[in-house]
Order: C-alpha cells, then sequence, then structure tokens
C-alpha cells in the first residue's frame, strides 16, 4: 500500500488504538444485520469527519466507510445465507467502504476478494477490518468504472449501497451491465434510493435492515438485492 492509502492506514491504526471512547471514536463493532462480521465504525461519523478534518487542516472525503450502510448489510447478509454465490469463485465488491461485502463474500468462501473504492480512507478501513475478521481481501484505490476491461478477471460483481447519487450510478450501471455481459454473476443492494431503473433489474431477495446510517428518520430501511437483466 502506497501514497495516501498509506497515510489514511497509519491514521486508522492510531485511531483504532487510541485510548477512550465517545461518539468521535471508531470501535470495532458486529455489524448489525450482519453479527458475522465486525466493523470499525464511528459512534458518529459526522462527529469524527469533524474532529479528523480540524487535526488534518484540510477538507477529508466523506467518511462512508465509518458507517454501516444498509444496501451493504443486505447484500452482505445474502451472500452469507446463500454461499454457493461466491464459494470458490473471484469476486469484486465495488465502492466497497467498510469492506462489509467484501469480507462476507470471503467468509462465504470466494477464491479471491478484490474491494475497489477510490477513497483512500475506504481502502484502509477494508484492510482493518478484513485483518479484524481474520480474511483475505485485496484492497483496490483505482477508479475501474470506466476501465473497459476491469471487470474481465471476475466472476461476480458486487454493489452495495452504490448508487447514492445520480452521477455515480450513471457510471456504476454500464460497469455492470458490461460485466453481467461477460458472464459475470452482478448482485447489487440497493435501500431504493432512486437512482436504479427498476425496469432494468431483477429483484432476488428483499430485507428489512437496521441502519447506521447518519441523518435517517427510521431505524430500519427496505432492502432489495438485485440482479441486472
Amino acid at each position: 500500500m502506497r501514497g495516501a492509502a498509506a497515510t489514511a492506514l497509519s491514521e486508522l491504526e492510531r485511531e483504532i488504538d487510541a485510548p477512550g471512547d465517545g461518539l468521535d471514536r471508531l470501535r470495532l463493532v458486529p455489524t448489525p444485520f450482519v453479527p458475522e462480521v465486525r466493523l470499525h465504525l464511528a459512534e458518529d461519523a459526522i462527529v469524527w469527519w469533524a474532529r479528523m478534518e480540524a487535526a488534518a487542516g484540510h477538507a477529508l472525503p466523506p467518511p462512508y466507510w465509518a458507517s454501516a450502510w444498509a444496501g451493504g448489510q443486505a447484500l452482505a447478509r445474502h451472500l452469507l445465507d446463500h454461499p454457493e454465490l461466491v464459494a470458490g469463485r473471484r469476486v469484486l465488491d465495488l465502492a466497497a467502504g467498510s469492506g462489509l461485502v467484501a469480507i462476507a463474500a470471503a467468509l462465504a468462501g470466494a477464491a479471491k476478494v478484490v474491494a475497489n473504492d477510490i477513497d483512500p480512507y475506504a481502502v484502509a478501513a477494508v484492510t482493518v477490518n478484513a485483518r479484524a475478521n481474520r480474511v483475505a481481501v485485496d484492497a483496490s484505490g483505482s477508479d475501474l468504472l470506466d476501465s473497459g476491461d476491469a471487470e474481465a478477471d471476475v466472476d461476480v460483481v458486487l454493489a452495495g449501497d452504490a448508487f447514492y447519487s445520480r452521477a455515480l450510478a450513471d457510471r456504476m450501471l454500464p460497469f455492470l451491465q458490461r460485466a453481467a455481459a461477460r458472464g459475470a454473476e452482478v448482485l447489487v443492494g440497493d435501500p431504493d434510493r432512486g437512482h436504479l431503473p427498476a425496469d432494468r433489474l431483477t429483484v432476488l431477495a428483499d430485507y428489512p435492515v437496521p441502519t447506521t446510517e447518519p441523518s435517517v428518520d427510521s431505524s430500519l430501511r427496505r432492502v432489495q438485492v438485485l440482479r441486472p437483466e
């Protein structure tokens, strides 16, 4: 690991080892809907973000990796309940965040798992979380979505809660469709954020998922696991 990701990893390791607790600290906790997986999460990701930006003296990417997003929880649950989807196969987890879905794939018996996210702190979070769960996950910080063949060497492509903006959805969906056209199994976890074309996906499962997301009105979200047509 080099550059920004290596720096982020050092910072997260210091945060994990720092004494004390409170809203602005990371804690290793079971994921609400997937208790088989433990993650280093922020008690309050916004408060943690504010403290880290103040310490750094400059803006930092939003710490999406510091919360267990509902779409990722549902997809991780689905993999652990249906391990045949990934067992013995090469898996790519896109917009991996904390690495929850990638870790679930590894626990379900995947032969190789790559977790991809362009945020160096997410790459670092995948590293520390995979370590905490004693699984092998390769963390990648490259932007794969515009690559012509990044999906060619994998058997399964996963995207948990990766459609949280229109701009990202417009880039993510063509990548997933290319992967499916090449013969990969493609699975999406989405809590109906309004950016997926419902007529181009098949619903495989529906889950009521406890949410740890900041600034939400309900403690549960309905999440679908889908497969692109």
